[in-house]
């Protein structure tokens, strides 16, 4: 999956993202589990925007995505607020950078663009070989019940004077996935007109269980996991399940 033209339309459908919800979910965590390094590294950082704010909350970030056009942009904002990111393109499930971190977080459901189990189960192996002993894994994907009572055959709509949407979801071919068919008009101010963009994105979810054996296989201790930013044990109709999670 590419995201090309999407990223330049990325963060204006992202505005009302919780942003903040992480960095305090981060920074709860960091603090529960006595976690004193400040070396994080935010895997699938988008267009940088919890990048930055991690970075104006006192950490030393180093972003990853797979996408060189969010990295151009993550950059840009990075020159922009006179903000130190040390940003590489590449894939998560194949991470190789070298170094060791304090923390690592996959948040923003990106776990969920890996398409088959093995990119996952190598992905949590990558992310352990990268963590200093005791560091943290923190990271987030959309719950069985988001992708097959909210997402699953259903439409969704955006009409503004910049950007619209047509959003269709569909089943995808593996059980808990979805193909979401994103149809976007962008407004161009210098010709007058809107430019149609259309994007396929897949996303594959699994059950708390599986999650939970595969980052035990991997090495980790599973410290917690819970429920849409609340701090506490998901419910069968949360849509978004966060892990904390520490290299054994």
């Amino acid at each position: 999956m590419s995201y090309e033209r999407f990223a330049y339309v990325y963060d204006y459908l992202m505005q009302d993202v919780n942003y903040e919800g992480w960095l305090e979910f981060i920074n709860r965590e960091a603090e529960s589990y006595s976690v004193e390094g400040k070396d994080i590294l935010d895997i699938a950082c988008g267009t940088g925007e919890l990048s930055l704010l991690l970075a104006g909350a006192g950490f030393a970030v180093t972003g990853v995505d797979l996408s060189e056009d969010m990295l151009t942009i993550a950059q840009e904002k990075a020159f922009e607020r006179n903000c130190k990111l040390s940003l590489f393109q590449q894939d998560m499930a194949r991470l190789d950078l070298g170094k060791d971190y304090d923390l690592i977080t996959i948040f923003c459901d990106s776990l969920n663009y890996l398409e088959s189990e093995q990119d996952v189960m190598e992905t949590f192996k990558h992310v352990h070989s990268h963590l200093r002993k005791d560091g943290l894994f923190l990271f987030d994907v959309h719950s069985v019940f988001k992708m097959s009572q909210i997402f699953m055959n259903s439409t969704f709509t955006l009409t503004d004077d910049s950007v619209s949407y047509i959003w269709d979801c569909f089943p995808g071919d593996v059980p808990n996935s979805v193909e979401h068919e994103l149809t976007f008009f962008v407004y161009d101010e210098e010709s007058g007109l809107y430019e149609r963009v259309e994007e396929l994105h897949k996303q594959r979810t699994y059950p708390v269980l599986q999650l939970k054996e595969w980052l035990l296989s991997a090495g980790f201790q599973v410290l917690g996991v819970t429920g849409d930013f609340t701090g506490q044990p998901p419910s069968d109709k949360s849509e978004r399940i966060f892990f904390t999670c520490k290299k054994k």
